[in-house]
């Protein structure tokens, strides 16, 4: 391997930590949903709210960090981030009711800004023929992330559970939610020490006026051409001076970049509408629905997160062989197809409570309750928890669900299982590591940060409206209806990607740009 591929590469590896992070930090939550939903007595939209709260953050941030980015460099961004993610996890293992925790993951939100930033800085170091590899390196450790907190959140459950010495000593046992939150404190802190050992994005420096230290960077980097090619193609791609801030957004809704900003926002709002985020950040109370127990449930989420690795290396090999588009038909055609499964499997399970189920309550007030419930069949889960609520009341409903439903339903949770994992393997080669890959591709270097900035907006609103909704739609559409309506979406974008999005493997950026302002 050459030195310079060798340091891109490590470039790259240190950047995409922050991907590692953002995985860890937006679905952790999914193994302390159960333990905060009790300990503040949370309702569907308080829980919403709480799930969604980062992703919040991330829309404000999303608004502001592209911008910034191209004012003072997209590595002194990336260390604003990391300190944010740090901070976060620090306030919610501490958060002490409800109001201060959706602060204090709304905060961690902010930091979300390190999807967009670090794509960017990747795209801007890379050569054409590995860009798209080394681009998903960010979605690799997002995955990763992912599954390193299923696995933390299985086994901090586990020593909850044991009743073990050591986990009583150090606070397991009672404060179970508050050690899945703040375990994010090692990599964050990690992160933030090794972004002060790379340097600033050579593109951003030589489109800035830095010639000699940008020349420098570049001087160590794998190139498409020769230095002074490289260097001549980027500064001709900025068209003159750096124009405002104004300048850019009015360049990035204007005419000659009408296609860029319509693939953008096709990639952005198709990414999140099909439901992905519900699936990691829910996924526990999503295998409850079908009956598993809590256990199963969290032993499930672990294989969703090993799969969800082993397709995002899979995208990796395929996207600069297979290209792009090819990637988002096939994602989508699977998406649209678990989706189904999903819902079909769900659409057929039937709810009884027997009078066994209600004897291993040991609670005597709480069974003289379901007293009418019992041997009445329901054909819905809708229907199952109205009738729980009118039994129980909305608390002793919300506290019990899990329990009930398991002991209630009649389903085939292998059929649910299959639906969930090809759908997470299907996003996985697909939406997830694409878009990251083609939103810096599709935009010009002098207005990137403000385009990322506006696709991560979108991204991101459209990300908080299908998180904060989804208990609510399960209490009250039930587990088919939602899932449908996402398949129902995945046919939807299927058309969109077919008829709009272009083919961007083996391009340079400048080659790009020229290509879609043609178009």
């Amino acid at each position: 391997m050459q030195k310079s591929t060798a340091h891109t590469i490590r470039l790259a590896l240190v950047i995409s930590l922050g991907g590692f992070i953002f995985g860890f930090d937006a679905s952790v939550i999914s193994g302390a949903i159960r333990f905060v939903t009790e300990e503040f007595g949370l309702s569907d939209f308080q829980l919403g709210l709480v799930v969604g709260a980062p992703t919040l953050g991330g829309i404000l941030t999303a608004l502001v960090a592209g911008p910034l980015s191209d004012l003072y460099g997209r590595r002194a961004m990336l260390r604003v981030v990391a300190a944010l993610y740090l901070l976060s996890a620090v306030s919610s293992a501490l958060a002490q009711s409800f109001e201060t925790l959706v602060a204090a993951r709304f905060l961690g939100g902010m930091a979300f800004a390190s999807l967009a930033l670090a794509p960017m800085y990747i795209s801007e170091v890379a050569p054409a023929k590995h860009r798209g590899r080394l681009v998903s390196f960010n979605q690799l450790n997002i995955v990763l992330g992912f599954s390193a907190a299923y696995f933390a959140n299985y086994f901090l459950l586990g020593a909850a559970e044991s009743g073990s010495t050591w986990a009583s000593d150090l606070g397991i046992i009672d404060n179970t939610w508050r050690w899945m939150l703040g375990l994010e404190i090692l990599p964050a802190g990690l992160w933030l020490l090794a972004l002060f050992f790379v340097p600033e994005s050579p593109r951003w420096l030589l489109i800035n006026g830095h010639q000699e230290r940008g020349r420098e960077v570049l001087r160590h980097l794998t190139l498409d051409k020769s230095l002074d090619e490289e260097v001549a193609d980027i500064v001709a791609s900025a068209h003159g001076d750096t124009p405002s801030i104004g300048a850019r957004i009015r360049a990035v809704f204007g005419p000659a970049l009408r296609v860029s900003l319509l693939v953008g926002l096709v990639l952005a709002v198709g990414q999140q509408i099909t439901g992905i985020n519900v699936v990691f950040f829910y996924a526990p109370s999503i295998f409850e629905q079908s009956g598993i127990g809590t256990n199963a449930a969290f032993a499930q989420a672990v294989v969703v997160g090993i799969v969800n690795v082993i397709f995002t290396l899979v995208s990796m090999v395929l996207i600069d062989r297979m290209g792009r588009k090819p990637l988002l038909l096939v994602g989508l055609g699977g998406i649209l197809l678990s989706m189904l499964l999903c819902s079909w499997s769900f659409h057929q399970a039937e709810y009884r409570l027997e009078p066994d189920a209600v004897v291993r309550l040991e609670n005597p007030d709480v069974a003289e309750k379901l007293q009418p419930m019992l041997g009445v069949d329901y054909d819905n889960d809708v229907v199952f928890k109205q009738a729980l609520v009118e039994a129980l009341g909305a608390e002793d409903s919300r506290r019990l669900q899990s329990e009930l439903i398991q002991s209630a339903i009649s389903i085939n949770p292998l059929l649910v299982l299959i639906g969930i994992l090809a759908f997470v393997a299907s996003f996985a080669v697909s939406l997830g590591p694409v878009m990251w890959v083609m939103l810096p591709e599709i935009f010009p270097n002098r207005v990137r940060g403000v385009a990322m900035a506006v696709t991560g907006t979108v991204n991101g609103a459209v990300s908080f409206g299908v998180q904060f909704i989804f208990p609510w739609q399960l209490s009250n559409t039930g587990a088919a209806g939602t899932f449908l309506g996402y398949a129902l979406f995945a046919l939807l974008f299927f058309v969109l990607v077919l008829w709009l999005v272009p083919e961007t493997k083996n391009k340079t950026l400048e080659e790009l740009e020229a290509e879609l302002r043609r178009a």
